[in-house]
């Protein structure tokens, strides 16, 4: 039995503890934060990884936390509709909501909840140190602990400890992309109705706004500017960053900013792009947003499906890890690449500089939304969720049709 760490407990983590668990392996996770994280933004599981979820008997869990949203509205600064985008208009996978959307700390309990059983996690500890063997990766923990893996896993994000001590600095394989990523629990005296609500604003700034199935309103902000310096445990600081940024805007966010600082789920980040030529080095392997992090909408659905074909591929290899990371490489290697690609207008229609832009964008997608040229404005990103085929891999001790 092949001993596995996996370093990271958000989505590609306990998916693939999930699988190799099936397959036969002897499987840990280790999490730098003491519990499961909380917070965050809402997710969606598009394309393959609808299939994947199925697989694991997760579905039912899954659609018993959808958000309820129901589609984007645009709004100007008087709160006036510029346009709205639901499901319906382009299908499930078409859309900008997907009609499998949770938010990412729903269905982290939902996988862990399903792996906890039988898969040892270690939680308040980190990966200091890999020393790398013939026979096997001698681990170092932040504990102080060392411990002994065949293979090591990094499914622990953008800033992944994993890439760092196996593959190199950070800044060698991520990529700036001009700007921060706030969401926070909200207060707003709008009725969004189900529907996600969000206000572009001159001067490259965007708010947003969207319920949940819980009745917990999240808020969103995302600004262009150039790095700034600050202490990641410092969140009074962080948030003053942003508060600066958003000091001059009307619509509701002088409301949201009053609720930014009062509460403590709350996640702020440079908005980047990760790429990784290889995937691994030795028995380091990664999987995730710690070798493909950065894409527009589907960055959970790719972390689903690459956990699912990793997991499947060192089971195919008999534990055969160079074997079994050179296939799960070739395999996924169209699928992330055509994922990450950006949205069409990129940073600059997203963020707009001035208030001619601003109302050049809302025209540019009515016009789309009304013709025939809706896939375009996701870049096809129904197309391109579906652009892998899964294989269905042999089970420990049972048989094929046993998965799901």
């Amino acid at each position: 039995m092949k001993r596995i760490l996996i370093s990271g407990a958000s989505i590609a983590g306990p998916t693939l503890a999930y699988w190799l668990h099936r397959y036969g392996f002897e499987v840990t996770v280790v999490e730098r934060a003491p519990e499961l994280r909380t917070g965050g933004q809402a997710v969606d599981i598009r394309g393959s990884a609808r299939e994947v979820i199925e697989r694991m008997g997760l579905m039912a869990d899954v659609r018993a936390r959808h958000t309820g949203v129901v589609g984007l509205r645009m709004v100007d600064g008087v709160n006036r509709e510029r346009w709205r985008w639901g499901v319906e208009l382009t299908g499930h996978s078409g859309g900008i909501i997907a009609d499998l959307e949770i938010l990412r700390t729903d269905l982290a309990r939902i996988l862990h909840a399903a792996t906890e059983p039988d898969v040892e996690y270690v939680f308040g500890d980190s990966i200091t140190g890999l020393e790398q063997h013939r026979e096997g990766v001698e681990v170092t923990f932040e504990s102080g602990s060392v411990r002994r893996f065949d293979v090591v896993v990094g499914a622990d994000g953008l800033h992944s400890a994993v890439r760092r001590l196996a593959f190199g600095p950070e800044p060698e394989f991520v990529t700036d992309q001009g700007y921060y990523k706030v969401i926070f629990a909200a207060e707003t005296s709008l009725d969004l109705g189900n529907w996600q609500v969000m206000c572009a604003l001159p001067g490259r700034r965007r708010a947003g706004l969207y319920p949940t199935s819980t009745g917990q309103t999240r808020g969103m902000f995302f600004f262009a500017a150039p790095p700034v310096g600050y202490d990641r445990r410092d969140l009074d600081g962080q948030k003053a960053i942003v508060a600066d940024a958003f000091a001059d805007c009307g619509w509701e966010i002088p409301r949201m900013v009053e609720s930014m600082w009062k509460t403590s789920d709350f996640y702020f980040d440079r908005e980047s792009m990760v790429c990784v030529p290889e995937w691994s080095r030795g028995r380091a392997v990664l999987v995730g947003d710690a070798v493909s992090g950065g894409s527009a909408g589907m960055g959970t659905s790719m972390a689903i499906v690459a956990a699912y074909v990793l997991a499947g591929e060192l089971a195919a290899a008999g534990g055969e890890h160079e074997r079994a990371f050179a296939r799960y490489r070739r395999k996924l290697g169209g699928y992330v690449s055509a994922n990450q690609k950006p949205m069409p207008g990129g940073v600059n229609l997203f963020l707009p500089r001035s208030a001619r832009t601003v109302w050049l964008g809302d025209q540019l997608t009515r016009l789309m939304l009304a013709g025939p040229w809706r896939r375009l404005l996701t870049g096809d990103m129904g197309s391109k969720a579906e652009s892998v085929t899964l294989e269905k891999y042999a089970i420990a001790a049972q048989t094929v049709d046993e998965v799901r």
